[in-house]
């Protein structure tokens, strides 16, 4: 599964780590100097959330950062969704349909356990 928001769409970036050594000027030193540039990725806050949109009067499975989860009760699921993309009108009738994104169904594995 890709670490990706569904409705802000933030993903991964690279940054790096800088490690400094040193006593500053303040403190009677020579200085702070830079000893090591680590390369590291910044990973989004995802959590995957069961919603449930009173519209459509049914539970969804979203992948979405902290933020995101913020955004959604405070606006409310279905706006959210709807302004993110994820649940699209329909224009032949007045329904609803909702978009199949990759993480957003589960499935139960079926069968005996053995011993």
């Amino acid at each position: 599964m890709s670490r990706l928001c569904s409705i802000t769409g933030a993903k991964p970036v690279k940054g790096h780590r800088i490690l400094r050594s040193g006593k500053s000027k303040k403190s009677g030193g020579i200085g702070m100097h830079v000893t090591a540039n680590t390369k590291r990725t910044f990973v989004p806050n995802l959590k995957e959330k069961r919603i449930y949109v009173p519209e459509l009067k049914r539970f969804m499975m979203v992948k979405l950062t902290a933020r995101a989860l913020k955004t959604v009760t405070k606006n409310g699921a279905f706006s959210t969704l709807k302004k993110a993309g994820i649940i699209k009108m329909n224009k032949n009738d007045s329904g609803y349909s909702v978009k199949k994104k990759a993480g957003t169904i589960k499935m139960k594995k079926s069968g005996t356990n053995k011993k």
